[in-house]
């Protein structure tokens, strides 16, 4: 078995006639943080979504190449897309916690996947929060509206939803860029905490934040993936003249 939990061999995508992505091939780690970086409109967050199949669900859209998690491609045509995005959860760029009880929230995937038992709904409710380091701000309100949470709290809110339902692989779409610097350094902590437990995969326009809280980075750039590498040598002494360009700000 190799340390990859998710191999990207090959991908191409497009939105109808448009290419987004040429070629990309990426190994995703287990238990390691992978940031993708690289200016707007370069294809990151089009890749992270295609690691859970999220692009199914936009009209004209395809794929060539193959992911392999667990080593079996997920765009094969027999893969349950239902499974899959339980296996590979997401959080998005803004917090978009449903207007339900804090409680309802993280308690929604797994009921949607069948939990009725109470008890084991209030044990995985209470495991996420604590997981997603917002347990102990909100333990007395859990009947309360999400939507009183502040903006961090409820990106933390809607990263431990995403863990209510036990995933492997967590995707995070710019998961601070909507917060403050004290929120976002909460977020950076706990994607520290989460590694243990989960492959991520972040997409940051902060290349400060990747070379914080990654182990391996991938620039993007008008849809191809320029250089791969461990994050202190992207950063430090990177092989390519267009990321060295983009990190010291020449352009992007």
């Amino acid at each position: 078995m190799s340390d990859n939990k998710m191999e990207v061999k090959n991908l191409d995508f497009y939105y109808d006639d448009f290419q987004a992505l040429n070629k990309i091939n990426i190994p995703l780690k287990s238990n390691k943080v992978t940031a993708l970086i690289g200016p707007s409109g370069c294809g990151k967050s089009t890749f992270l979504r295609t690691l859970n199949r999220m692009n199914d669900l936009i009209e004209g859209t395809r794929v060539e190449g193959e992911i392999l998690f667990d080593e079996k491609n997920i765009y094969d045509p027999d893969v349950d897309v239902v499974a899959l995005r339980k296996r590979v959860g997401m959080v998005f760029q803004q917090p978009n916690p449903f207007p339900k009880s804090i409680f309802d929230n993280v308690a929604y995937g797994p009921r949607i996947h069948g939990l009725k038992d109470k008890g084991k709904l209030a044990e995985i409710v209470e495991k996420s929060l604590q997981g997603a380091a917002l347990f102990s701000e909100v333990k007395d309100r859990l009947d309360d509206s999400a939507l009183g949470l502040s903006g961090g709290q409820q990106q933390r809110l809607c990263i431990a939803r995403a863990l209510a339902v036990r995933p492997e692989v967590l995707l995070m779409d710019e998961p601070a860029s909507a917060l403050d610097p004290v929120a976002t350094a909460k977020i950076e902590d706990l994607i520290a905490e989460l590694k243990k437990d989960y492959t991520i995969v972040i997409v940051t326009h902060s290349m400060q934040q990747a070379a914080r809280v990654s182990d391996n980075t991938g620039f993007f750039l008008m849809g191809d993936l320029v250089e791969f590498d461990k994050t202190d040598k992207i950063f430090e002494n990177p092989t390519d003249q267009r990321t060295e360009d983009y990190i010291t700000g020449r352009f992007g």
